[in-house]
């Protein structure tokens, strides 16, 4: 009964509270991360996104750029491993990429705990299992975040996923919370086989 109150009611008010106060006391540190991206990577400072969120509705996600866009002879955009600067690894190793999201969950597109969220292009390749991540916001950090992030596979990240829709408390967001600070500041899981990030998903294999 609890639980249902704080899923339908009361994590929403939270996670409106949260982010406004995360805002306002992080400002200087926004309005910092946003100048250096601006000299260091050029313009513009926030890189958009849309992602799929609850019941799959498109919403336009935020985050500070961490690439250039540096062009070939052709004038098409490098891969992206060669458009990161140290800089921008620097930003994504310390989460500071992802503070704009406090602006989507002001909003309502997402929550500060939940299933993060993945390329549109993924929504085809998931089974019904998988799909259930959508059943609720996705969030700036989640169950799968605290337990490996990107060096775990994509099959563990939707399990824990799919864990937490299901689970869903005041305590269990508390206890995510509480980890993922401890996670970013000694920068765990951030990357897997010294990529960026973690692998493209292609689908699970039947």
């Amino acid at each position: 009964m609890l639980n249902s109150l704080y899923r339908n009611y009361f994590k929403r008010v939270i996670d409106f509270t949260l982010a406004l106060i995360a805002i306002i006391l992080l400002s200087p540190i926004l309005v910092l991360v946003a100048l250096l991206v601006r000299v260091k990577l050029g313009s513009p400072v926030l890189f958009k996104q849309d992602r799929p969120g609850l019941n799959e509705k498109i919403f336009t996600m935020y985050k500070f750029r961490t690439m250039t866009d540096e062009k070939d002879e052709q004038g098409e955009l490098l891969p992206n491993e060669l458009r990161h600067t140290n800089f921008g690894k620097f930003l994504r190793s310390t989460s500071l990429d992802e503070l704009p999201e406090l602006i989507n969950v002001l909003k309502g597109d997402m929550s500060i705990v939940g299933p993060r969220p993945l390329l549109v292009e993924y929504l085809d390749l998931y089974n019904d299992y998988q799909s259930r991540r959508h059943d609720v916001r996705p969030g700036v950090t989640g169950l799968a975040q605290v337990n490996g992030r990107n060096t775990i596979s994509w099959e563990e990240k939707f399990n824990y996923d799919i864990k937490y829709v299901d689970n869903i408390s005041f305590l269990i967001d508390f206890n995510i919370i509480s980890k993922t600070f401890m996670k970013v500041f000694r920068r765990e899981g951030v990357n897997k086989n010294n990529n960026v990030t973690m692998n493209k998903f292609t689908g699970t294999k039947r």
